[in-house]
């Protein structure tokens, strides 16, 4: 698409859409900036865009006759696409891409995209690792922190890019369609924002919806919605299991993983590696699958899966103080992931749980804690939502604090040597902290000053 002269809308000045303004200005478009907190600091909204682009900024909301001289919407992530204005801007025909869709029209060479409720961001960390390990030019991008669109413009032919989508992104793809695409899982999460659970499994469907029969998607065996979904998806289905033999895919055997598509090949043990727990395993799998299906050898794949390491924020080893091991899964952020941090520990445990409230439900998160779980720790939106689940579960050892500071406190008062102490919120960051990111790094300097 020629972008020159076009008057573009982006919604939003977090880093997603400073990094669409600054490649839509590089591609000759007309930036029109909507920062829809009518209470922002103009000046503040102003020094994050770089100086030379040509831009009109509007605060608040968005005036109609504006609209009317628009050429194309880009939404950041964050934007939910019933807000009035969106549906105004699509009732007048002008199309409305996602930061995803801007980046892929944009940007050049092979794509892998990956999604799902949990683990999305260890594989795609470690799928960029092992691409590393084989190819010049690689890009990990997307949801992993890592705007899309920062880097479109640095794509070659030759540059093979993989990329963390979220359900928010893929809402407002057109024409985005990977090589290989993966969805690792699906979890209720995030129903705030898509309501139904019908509507999320679409939504994570569609990361797949334009491939063709030439092209791979990876699916987890043992998640009932994608065995569902499987036969809605255009691509050829390539499964993993962490549960069973499959006639093709790539399965967990006892300690080894074996990938079988024309002929059957040990990749390596789960003692090969340094990553802990069967979701791990899950994420190796998918990690092996798509680069093997990228063209990677499978002596590179064994190298970099040999090498690589816990992403940071998820069931990071942070220290050990008085005998007590203390682990960072603030990634955790909805209860599924939160269930898969407490089932990777291997002592008794105090968790730090609460955040902000995605609508989610507590009740097998409490439940599989067992008698591992020694003690919860509760902070956040949601503390009193969890409280009452865990005492009707029966439940009692609850402790509740003011800020993450109290959390780590108190949870070193309960905590006995030869204990871990947890953080994995099972919820957003959204409420008290910027990010997860942010809510880690603190709790890892609280644990640091213990």
């Amino acid at each position: 698409m020629d972008f020159t002269g076009k008057r573009v809308l982006v919604v939003g000045t977090g880093v997603s859409g400073i990094a669409a303004i600054k490649l839509l200005a590089a591609k000759g478009a007309k930036p029109v900036v909507l920062e829809g907190n009518e209470k922002a600091d103009r000046e503040q909204v102003v020094a994050r865009i770089p100086e030379g682009i040509e831009y009109d900024l509007i605060i608040g909301n968005l005036p109609e006759e504006v609209m009317d001289t628009l050429d194309l919407a880009v939404l950041s992530p964050g934007v939910p696409t019933d807000l009035p204005f969106v549906i105004k801007l699509q009732d007048k025909k002008i199309p409305v891409w996602g930061e995803i869709e801007l980046a892929y029209v944009c940007g050049s060479g092979r794509l892998a995209a990956i999604t799902g409720t949990n683990g999305k961001t260890t594989t795609t960390a470690l799928t960029g690792a092992i691409l590393r390990e084989y190819y010049d030019s690689v890009f990990v991008v997307g949801n992993i922190g890592l705007p899309y669109t920062e880097y479109a413009l640095e794509m070659k032919d030759s540059s093979v890019t993989v990329a963390e989508v979220s359900s928010f992104q893929l809402e407002t793809i057109h024409t985005f369609r990977p090589e290989v695409s993966a969805i690792l899982n699906i979890t209720p999460d995030h129903l705030n924002r898509h309501h139904t659970m019908e509507c999320y499994i679409d939504t994570k469907a569609r990361i797949a919806e334009n491939q063709t029969k030439d092209q791979i998607c990876v699916l987890n065996y043992e998640d009932e919605h994608l065995q569902k979904l499987a036969a809605k998806i255009p691509a050829d289905i390539f499964w993993f299991s962490s549960k069973r033999p499959l006639e093709r895919g790539i399965w967990l055997d006892g300690e080894d993983i074996i990938y079988k598509d024309q002929e059957e090949i040990k990749i390596c043990t789960i003692h090969d590696m340094q990553l802990l727990g069967v979701h791990n395993y899950e994420n190796v799998m998918a990690a092996v699958a798509i680069t093997m299906h990228m063209g990677v050898p499978v002596e590179c794949i064994r190298k970099a899966v040999a090498e690589f390491k816990a992403v940071e924020h998820r069931i990071e080893f942070v220290r050990e103080v008085g005998g007590v091991k203390y682990y960072n899964d603030s990634k955790g952020t909805n209860p599924d992931a939160a269930i898969k941090a407490v089932e990777a520990m291997v002592a008794p445990t105090v968790v730090i749980g609460g955040g902000y409230d995605k609508q989610s439900s507590y009740e097998e998160w409490i439940a599989s804690f067992g008698d591992k779980v020694k003690c919860l720790v509760l902070l956040g939106a949601t503390a009193d939502k969890i409280e009452e689940t865990a005492r009707k579960a029966g439940f009692t050892n609850i402790v509740r604090v003011a800020s993450l500071k109290e959390a780590v406190e108190a949870s070193a008062a309960q905590a006995q040597s030869g204990d871990a102490v947890l953080l994995s919120p099972a919820c957003s960051s959204w409420d008290m902290f910027k990010s997860y990111e942010q809510r880690g790094t603190l709790f890892k300097e609280y644990v640091n000053q213990l």
